[in-house]
C-alpha cells in the first residue's frame, strides 16, 4: 500500500511539473538600466485576452512566475512606462521597459524626501525625466530647465547662469540647488552660477519645486528648489560613451558605466568639455566633471549608498556689451584678463533602513570642499567726477573657500488612524569659510573703451574668515480624513550662526575685528490635495520662505547699508486633470508671493551694484503646462507663466549734480528684469515605421520687460527656435549606436539672455547665434 501511494504522489507531482513552467527574469528601465521594483507581471493563454496578475518584481527588479503549459503571453505593466506584451519563448525573460511619453502619475521624491505620487503633494512641482534628458542632448542645464513651466534659467555662457522662478531675473540667493536632496552649497554662501558644480552626465531626473520650500529645505528655497537626482548603478552592467562638437569649436566627451553584482553596485560617469575661439571673443573654457555612486544592500531592509562628485571649471569671462556693439553683432570683449576658476568636491554616505512596512529611517553624512577664485568683469568700475568726466578705473580679484561637514537624518512613520504619516528630521551644517578681495588698478584706453591691463596693488578690500553653523529640525504630518482628501502640515526651525573674524587691521575696515550674527527662523506650511478621480484633482497651500543675508553681503567692503533678513508669504492654488481618453494632461498653479524686506540689487553711480532691502514686494502669477499625445508617434508640450512682479514699498537714494542726495520712490512700479510672459513649447515626432528616430522643434518666448526700476527703459524680449534630430540604431550590427544633430537658434536671431540698465544706457548679455551641434554615441547593457 505504501508503495502504491508513493507511485501516485510521484505521478501527480510529475504531471503538475510538466503542466507548468517556471519563468524567471528581471525588469529594468530602458534608459537608465536601473532595476524596476513593483512591475506587475501577468499572463494569459493565447486567444484568451484576459490577463491574470500573478506577481510583481522585487526590490532588485526580479520576478519568478509559474506558467501553464502551452502558448501564453506575458504582460509587464507599471505606471509611467509603456506596457509590454511578449510571448514565452525561453525560461529566462529579461525586459527593458520604456518610459511613457505621457506620464499621468509621475513619482517624485523632493516634496517630502520620500517617494510619492505627484498628485499627493500640495505644491507646484515639475519633473524632467530621463527620456527628456536623453532626447534633448543638452550641453548646459538651461536647455532642460527652460522646458519647465515658470522657469527661466538665464544662459550667461560657459555653463554660467542665473535664474528667474516666481521672481524677476536675479542674481540673489532666492533659489536652492540640491543633489539627491542635499544642498550643494551651505546657507549664506550662495552663488547664482553654482549649477556648473553639477555633473549633468550623471543625472537621471530633475525635479523643480516652484515657490517656497523652506518648511522642508530651509533657507533660499523661495523662488524655487531644484533637485538633481543622480544615476544609480544599473542592474547587470551598462555603459555609454559619446562625442559631440559644434561649429564654434565646442568639444565634449561623455562616458559612464556601472554594474551590480550581488549586493554591490557601482556607477561612474562624467564628461570633459572645452571651447576655444568661439563666436564670442575671450570666452574659452575648460570643464572636467565626474561622479561616483556605490550601493551595498546588507539585506532587503538596509542599504548603504556612498557618492562623490568633482567639478572643475576654468573660464574666461568677456563681460556684457553696450547697445552699439550688441546691435552691430560685434562680440568683442573690452578686456582680456577676467576669469573664473572653480573647484568643487562633494561626498556623502547615506544609510537607509526599513524597520517594517510602516517605519523607515535614513541618515546621511556629507562633506563639501569648494573654492571659487575670480577676477570678475562686473566689478570693473570707472571713477568719474561730478561732471561725469573719466578719472580712473579699478577692479578686484577675489577668492571664496568653504569646507563643510554635516548630516541629515529623517524618520517616517505611517499610522492606521486617518492613514496618517509623520516625518521628522534634523539637519546640521558646519561650514567654515574664508574670503579675500584685493584692489586692482586698471589701465584703460578711454578712446577705444578698452581695458588694457591691471596691477594688483596688494591692498586688501576684504580679508575675513567665518564660522558658519546651521542647525535645523523639521516635521511634516499628513492625514487622510477621506479617501480623496489629504492634508499636509509642516514646520521647520532653523538657527543660522555667523561668527566673523576680520583679517584687516582696525584702521582699514568698517567692521569689527570679531562679530556674531544669528538668525532664527520658523517656517510653517499648510496644504491639501483633493483627488476627484480619473486623474483629476486640485491642491492649495500656504507656506513661508526665508532668506538670511549672505555672508558676502553682510561683510563686504562694497556693502554700504546693513541688511535685514527677508521673509516671504506664499498663497497658492492649483490643479491637474487628464482629458481626451487620457491623451492630454494639464497642470495649473496660481500664486501670490508677498515679500518683506526682500533683498534686491541696487545700481550704484559707478555702474556696479550692491544689495539692499525693499520694504515690500509682490509676485503674482499663473503657471500652466499641457502635454498632449494625439497619436502614439506625436507628443506636444506647452509650458508657460504669466506674472506681475511689483515694488510695493521701495525707494533709492540718488545724488544730483550739486551733490545733494534725495529719495526716489518706485512704489507701484514693475520690478526690473521681470518678463510678464515666459513660454516654452515643443513638438516631438517618433515614427513607428522608423524605430529609434526622433525629430523635435522647440519654441522659447521671453516677453518684454523693464530694465530699470523707474520703468523708463525696456527690452523687447525675443522668440527663438531649436530643432533636434536623432537616431538610435536597433539593428544587430550597429545596435547601441546613436547620432544626433541639434540646431540652436534656428533663425539666427539676435537676442540677449538678459539686459541690465545703468547710468549710461543698457548692457546686454549676448546670446549665441545659430549653433549646429553634432554628436555620436554608443551604449551597451546586459542584465
Amino acid at each position: 500500500m505504501k508503495r502504491y501511494f508513493f507511485y501516485l504522489f510521484f505521478f501527480t507531482f510529475s504531471s503538475v511539473a510538466s503542466a507548468q513552467d517556471l519563468l524567471r527574469g528581471s525588469v529594468t528601465d530602458a534608459i537608465t538600466h536601473e532595476a524596476l521594483p513593483g512591475v506587475v507581471v501577468s499572463f494569459t493563454n493565447t486567444g484568451s485576452g484576459t490577463f491574470k496578475d500573478i506577481t510583481q518584481t522585487n526590490a532588485l527588479g526580479k520576478y519568478s512566475l509559474a506558467l501553464p503549459a502551452g502558448a501564453v503571453k506575458i504582460r509587464f505593466s507599471m505606471t509611467g512606462y509603456n506596457t509590454q506584451i511578449v510571448g514565452r519563448t525561453v525560461s529566462t525573460l529579461n525586459i527593458e521597459m520604456k518610459p511613457a511619453m505621457l506620464d499621468l502619475q509621475p513619482v517624485i521624491v523632493s516634496a517630502s524626501r520620500e517617494q510619492q505620487a505627484r498628485q499627493n503633494a500640495p505644491i507646484a512641482i515639475s519633473k524632467i525625466t530621463s527620456t527628456q534628458i536623453q532626447d534633448t542632448k543638452a550641453t548646459a542645464p538651461y536647455q532642460l530647465l527652460n522646458k519647465v513651466a515658470g522657469v527661466y534659467m538665464v544662459d550667461l555662457g560657459n555653463e554660467q547662469h542665473t535664474m528667474a522662478i516666481r521672481q524677476p531675473i536675479t542674481y540673489n540667493a532666492l533659489y536652492l540647488y540640491m543633489e539627491d536632496g542635499l544642498p550643494i552649497r551651505p546657507t549664506g554662501i550662495f552663488n547664482h552660477n553654482s549649477l556648473y558644480e553639477i555633473n549633468m552626465a550623471g543625472v537621471k531626473d530633475i525635479e523643480v519645486i516652484k515657490g517656497p520650500a523652506s518648511s522642508l529645505y530651509g533657507s533660499n528655497s523661495i523662488g524655487g528648489a531644484i533637485n538633481f537626482i543622480t544615476q544609480n548603478p544599473p542592474a547587470g552592467y551598462a555603459g555609454n560613451v559619446s562625442v559631440q562638437g559644434d561649429n564654434y569649436h565646442y568639444r565634449r566627451v561623455d562616458a559612464d558605466a556601472g554594474f551590480t553584482s550581488g549586493k554591490f553596485g557601482l556607477f561612474a560617469g562624467g564628461y570633459i568639455a572645452r571651447q576655444k575661439n568661439s563666436w564670442q571673443d575671450y570666452s574659452d573654457f575648460d570643464k572636467y566633471s565626474g561622479n561616483l555612486k556605490a550601493t551595498y544592500d546588507f539585506d532587503r531592509a538596509t542599504r548603504l549608498t556612498a557618492a562623490a562628485s568633482y567639478n572643475y571649471l576654468n573660464t574666461q569671462t568677456p563681460g556684457t556689451l553696450d547697445s552699439a556693439h550688441f546691435y552691430n553683432r560685434s562680440y568683442g570683449s573690452n578686456q582680456r584678463f577676467t576669469y573664473r576658476k572653480v573647484n568643487a568636491f562633494r561626498a556623502s554616505a547615506r544609510l537607509d533602513h526599513t524597520w517594517n512596512e510602516k517605519n523607515n529611517t535614513f541618515f546621511t553624512a556629507f562633506f563639501r570642499d569648494n573654492s571659487t577664485a575670480q577676477l570678475p568683469s562686473y566689478y570693473i568700475a570707472d571713477v568719474r567726477n561730478a561732471a561725469g568726466q573719466y578719472q580712473s578705473s579699478n577692479g578686484q580679484v577675489n577668492d571664496q573657500k568653504f569646507r563643510s561637514y554635516g548630516f541629515l537624518a529623517q524618520h517616517r512613520s505611517d499610522f492606521d488612524f486617518l492613514h496618517a504619516r509623520l516625518i521628522i528630521g534634523a539637519y546640521l551644517d558646519d561650514s567654515p569659510s574664508s574670503y579675500y578681495a584685493q584692489y586692482l588698478s586698471i589701465t584703460k584706453d578711454v578712446k577705444n573703451n578698452y581695458y588694457t591691463d591691471f596691477t594688483n596693488t596688494g591692498t586688501y578690500l576684504d580679508n575675513y574668515q567665518i564660522k558658519l553653523f546651521n542647525t535645523a529640525a523639521y516635521t511634516q504630518v499628513e492625514i487622510k480624513p477621506t479617501d480623496a482628501l489629504r492634508i499636509v502640515m509642516g514646520l521647520r526651525y532653523d538657527n543660522v550662526h555667523y561668527n566673523f573674524a576680520n583679517g584687516l587691521p582696525p584702521g582699514n575696515t568698517k567692521y569689527k575685528q570679531q562679530e556674531t550674527n544669528n538668525f532664527n527662523i520658523v517656517a510653517p506650511k499648510l496644504g491639501l490635495t483633493y483627488d476627484l478621480g480619473n486623474n483629476k484633482g486640485f491642491y492649495a497651500n500656504y507656506s513661508v520662505g526665508f532668506q538670511p543675508p549672505e555672508t558676502s553681503n553682510l561683510y563686504s567692503s562694497r556693502q554700504l547699508v546693513p541688511l535685514k533678513q527677508a521673509t516671504f508669504n506664499n498663497y497658492e492654488l492649483g490643479g491637474w486633470f487628464s482629458a481626451l481618453n487620457k491623451k492630454m494632461y494639464f497642470e495649473l498653479s496660481l500664486y501670490d508671493l508677498e515679500g518683506n524686506n526682500e533683498i534686491i540689487s541696487q545700481l550704484l553711480p559707478d555702474n556696479t551694484t550692491q544689495n539692499q532691502n525693499a520694504g515690500a514686494t509682490r509676485h503674482r502669477g499663473i503657471e500652466y503646462s499641457i502635454n498632449f499625445l494625439p497619436v502614439k508617434e506625436v507628443s506636444f508640450r506647452f509650458s508657460g507663466t504669466n506674472a506681475q512682479h511689483t515694488y510695493v514699498e521701495y525707494s533709492e537714494v540718488a545724488t544730483n549734480a550739486a551733490g545733494k542726495t534725495y529719495s526716489i520712490s518706485y512704489n507701484g512700479n514693475r520690478m526690473n528684469n521681470a518678463p510678464a510672459w515666459i513660454a516654452n513649447s515643443e513638438i516631438t515626432y517618433k515614427p513607428m515605421y522608423l524605430e529609434g528616430f526622433r525629430i523635435a522643434g522647440e519654441w522659447q518666448h521671453i516677453n518684454s520687460y523693464f530694465t530699470n526700476p523707474a520703468n523708463t527703459k525696456t527690452y523687447p524680449g525675443y522668440n527663438i527656435y531649436t530643432l533636434r534630430l536623432g537616431y538610435n540604431f536597433n539593428k544587430e550590427v550597429l545596435k547601441g549606436a546613436g547620432v544626433w544633430l541639434n540646431i540652436l537658434n534656428l533663425t539666427d536671431k539676435l537676442y540677449a539672455t538678459t539686459v541690465t540698465g545703468n547710468s549710461y544706457g543698457d548692457t546686454y548679455n549676448a546670446a549665441p547665434p545659430r549653433i549646429y551641434t553634432l554628436g555620436i554615441s554608443y551604449s551597451f547593457s546586459k542584465h
